[in-house]
């Protein structure tokens, strides 16, 4: 999977830096994921209540400043304050939820509108998939019409379990590479 990510980055090179807007219903694991990516372990959280700013590094010679913004109904109507310079969009669901998949598709689609999105890289963490009844990725790309998505938005859709860490890497290596294929593609 991937690029070879050894190849990429020159350890005494200037680290790489990107900013990563994470966006999702309420209740999805968005704080738990920034968390464990940054800590390598899990810790109990509040739902956000407006947003979170951390900094993490997904590989050797890249880093990552996510801005986790709260996902209840009240605060989404925020997120196109916060898209203008970002270059990447971390999208988490919660693979179990069948109840509010077609709020997650329309909030998806609602971000894909923003005038700062254009070319953006996106990757869809779709979370708990350590669960029974998690949707597979498939059924995932089906329900968000995710093959739809434009030709101006480079995506992989990961699936993880944000409380153990199963499958978080593999998605943030992703991204990296998503970053990386895009802003050579648009120097």
């Amino acid at each position: 999977m991937g690029l070879g990510l050894q190849g990429m980055f020159n350890p005494f090179a200037k680290d790489d830096h990107a900013r990563i807007l994470m966006l999702g219903l309420d209740g999805v694991g968005k704080t738990t994921i920034l968390y464990r990516s940054k800590l390598n372990e899990t810790i109990d959280t509040e739902p956000t209540n407006g947003f979170k700013i951390e900094t993490i590094n997904p590989c050797p010679g890249m880093s990552f400043t996510v801005w986790d913004i709260g996902g209840q109904k009240k605060h989404r109507y925020l997120w196109h304050y916060y898209h203008p310079g970002m270059e990447g969009l971390i999208f988490v669901i919660d693979s179990t939820d069948r109840e509010r998949i077609d709020e997650v598709r329309e909030e998806f689609d609602n971000i894909l509108t923003f005038p700062y999105m254009v070319n953006v890289p996106i990757l869809i963490i779709a979370n708990k998939r350590d669960l029974p009844n998690a949707m597979d990725r498939w059924e995932l790309i089906d329900k968000l019409g995710i093959n739809n998505i434009s030709t101006q938005h480079k995506w992989y859709l990961q699936s993880v379990c944000a409380r153990t860490g199963e499958g978080l890497d593999e998605g943030m290596l992703e991204m990296v590479n998503l970053i990386k294929q895009n802003s050579k593609e648009n120097k």
